[in-house]
């Protein structure tokens, strides 16, 4: 029981003499946090209150935003270049797209000049030989005439009783074989001309010349011998 009554007797100045130390240590928390509170306030007002105008920090953040606007500026420009470039290109495009239209057009026309040409050179030559046919033509009939004129002047002739003694006199024969030639002499012109085997005469073909038959003549139809021992 003494023992019990020590202790808290003890205990007793233990809190008495650390009351004041504890409600010290308090008061000096709460002076502190009122100091930390004050501070903010007055850093608060500070910064508020700051003017950065002319200062080096401001004048670097206008640094920096110069040379962003200058970056930004440049590219600016390098893309109006790129513009420019581009447009100079589509320009010059649509300059060689008319070139090319202007030639496709121009070799277009000059193509259907030279068909036409053509087809005009092409008519020429046709009408040309159509004149050549008709002249041809023409031609023939006029050596068709010709000759039914000269064969019914032979047929004329022939009916009109052509006698070789009468009309021609045979002057001689000269040559040799095969080669012997007769010459003769027209009684009514007194002109003389010479004749061999194929000859024609007065519509007569000479057939053969010899010595002893003298000169044979023929028209198909008839045949008269000219002998050289008959002289008129």
């Amino acid at each position: 029981m003494r023992n019990k009554i020590t202790f808290l007797s003890k205990f007793m100045f233990l809190i008495l003499l650390c009351a004041p130390m504890y409600t010290y240590a308090a008061d000096e928390v709460i002076v502190e946090e009122a100091i930390a509170d004050e501070m903010d306030a007055i850093s608060a007002d500070a910064v508020a209150a700051y003017d950065a105008t002319g200062s080096v920090f401001q004048q670097i953040i206008d640094l920096e935003q110069e040379k962003v606007l200058m970056e930004l500026e440049k590219e600016r420009a390098q893309l109006n270049l790129e513009l420019d470039k581009l447009a100079a290109e589509k320009i010059k495009l649509h300059m060689e797209i008319d070139e090319l239209s202007g030639r496709a057009e121009q070799q277009q026309q000059e193509l259907e000049n030279a068909q036409a040409k053509l087809e005009a050179e092409a008519a020429r030559l046709e009408r040309e030989k159509e004149a050549l046919e008709a002249q041809t033509e023409e031609l023939e009939a006029r050596t068709t005439k010709s000759d039914n004129s000269q064969s019914s002047s032979s047929q004329s002739s022939d009916a009109s009783g052509i006698d070789f003694d009468n009309q021609y006199r045979l002057l001689n024969v000269v040559g040799a074989g095969s080669q012997l030639q007769a010459k003769i002499e027209n009684l009514d012109t007194g002109q003389s001309k010479i004749i061999s085997v194929g000859k024609v005469v007065d519509g007569y073909v000479v057939q053969s010349i010899s010595l002893d038959e003298g000169v044979v003549f023929s028209n198909g139809q008839d045949t008269q011998t000219l002998n050289i021992t008959k002289y008129k």
